[in-house]
């Protein structure tokens, strides 16, 4: 709205005094300070990213990041030959994480940006078919039948499955086993098997699968059949803690079984959103089928993703927090997170009507629990999400499914950002829900018996 001829509030514009535009474009323009306020105004309504507790994804950037990103929206990462220090910065980035997963040959080796860590463990899954197929064809043997051995897994390995036409054997829970075991994955794998994967970092519990008992399981196998099958590491959040906090576990290049690894620099790796990491162990074991050759951009390049333009921003951001933090950074900031993560376990147990199925100590930051089978309740943990939203709170609760038998629970991850005041509020916040529904039971609520519900 104009008065006297000048731009007079944003609230008093025509723009604002009707409902903003869902379903089509509008012929006419509209002022720009207008509509950035009214989208801002909507945006309210999501939650407060501080308070997701249920993301594995990095939620606090500090202002240099935020100036890196601006200053990187225009760059389009894939066009190296106009870009060629970013291009530079990508590879340094490169180097630095096969170094810190111990490659035999950091600066030789073969790796790549992504936009996550679920399109760089399909990369990692398409390496170890093609190589799997290449193998078969020189043995005369057929190759319509490759299959995949994992843990429980996160949806991008059922997604790479189908999209690529491979079986999938994901190895289900037990009732005292939440992990891939070496037992179970000698039970499932044979000739057709193009790899096996162990997860860093597992989604439902946050615990570390042994990559090192899978690998000397998979050598010995090797020895009593001469079949070789590789490994790779889906190290999507844990591949930016272990090294820096847990580096006595082995569970990288460190073994020669595994070939490749991917990690998402949007989680752990303290980056925006919009970055992931895959690395080969050596550069032979990315088939070079698979790496193409483009040249419309204005110079020859090489590229293998599944995507192809998006900005620099959060790989400049990513080898800032490289620099920024270094080893003994990164180091103190997921210490930090990791105490946070078990304070909050030990405060969980003390109320006395949880399980405590992950504590925070050897894995993930974060802790995992479920309802005692004898607790006196009137309530299920999807109610105790729901209560706890009412306060800012986002808090995972789902199913495990274990063979014959559903168990819910309640998972909390920590991340940079996250204080133990915050988690005093947290707890504060939770033993007031429980309060709250202990005392105003839904009554939607049923028997406990089917593993979803809790009210006794």
């Amino acid at each position: 709205m104009t008065l006297n001829g000048k731009f007079y509030d944003s609230y008093a514009d025509e723009a604002s005094c009707r409902p903003i535009s869902k379903f089509k474009l509008e012929d006419e323009p509209n002022d720009p300070e207008v509509i950035k306020n009214l989208i801002l105004d909507e945006l309210l309504l999501d939650g407060n990213a501080k308070q997701n507790l249920a993301t594995f994804c990095q939620t606090d950037l500090e202002k240099n990041v935020h100036e890196i990103m601006d200053k990187c929206i225009d760059k389009n990462m894939i066009d190296k030959d106009e870009y060629p220090q970013t291009a530079e910065i990508e590879n340094r980035c490169v180097n630095i994480i096969a170094d810190l997963w111990n490659s035999p040959n950091p600066t030789g080796t073969i790796g790549c940006s992504t936009t996550g860590s679920s399109e760089a463990a399909m990369l990692g899954g398409l390496a170890l078919k093609w190589r799997w197929r290449e193998q078969r064809k020189k043995e005369g043997k057929p190759t319509d039948k490759p299959n995949l051995i994992t843990g429980p897994v996160q949806i991008c390995w059922h997604k790479f499955a189908l999209y690529f036409d491979i079986e999938l054997r994901e190895i289900p829970m037990e009732q005292d086993r939440y992990l891939m075991t070496p037992e179970e994955v000698l039970k499932r794998v044979d000739e057709n098997t193009i790899g096996v994967v162990p997860t860093l970092g597992v989604t439902f519990t946050l615990q570390y699968e042994d990559v090192k008992s899978i690998s000397d399981a998979l050598d010995q196998y090797q020895k009593e059949t001469g079949i070789n099958i590789p490994i790779h590491v889906d190290a999507a959040s844990g591949g930016f803690v272990a090294p820096f906090i847990q580096p006595n576990i082995i569970w990288d290049f460190r073994l020669p079984r595994v070939k490749s690894i991917n990690a998402s620099g949007h989680k752990y790796g303290l980056s925006p959103l919009g970055v992931g990491w895959v690395i080969w162990r050596e550069k032979e074991d990315l088939h070079n089928d698979l790496v193409f050759e483009v040249d419309y951009l204005g110079g020859l390049m090489k590229t293998f993703t599944l995507n192809f333009s998006r900005s620099a921003g959060p790989i400049v951001s990513q080898y800032y927090n490289f620099i920024r933090h270094g080893r003994n950074g990164f180091a103190k900031i997921h210490n930090v997170c990791v105490g946070h993560g078990i304070f909050i376990g030990e405060q969980v147990s003390k109320l006395g009507i949880f399980d405590i199925i992950y504590d925070g100590k050897t894995g993930l930051p974060g802790v995992a629990w479920t309802l005692k089978k004898d607790a006196k309740v009137n309530f299920n943990l999807y109610d105790l999400s729901e209560r706890m939203k009412i306060r800012g709170w986002q808090v995972a609760s789902y199913l495990l499914n274990i063979t014959e038998k559903n168990i819910v629970i309640q998972r909390v991850l920590v991340r940079h950002g996250f204080s133990r005041d915050m988690a005093q509020l947290f707890i504060d916040d939770l033993i007031r829900s429980i309060d709250y529904l202990q005392k105003h039971p839904l009554a939607s609520n049923i028997d406990h018996a089917d593993g979803q519900s809790f009210h006794h």
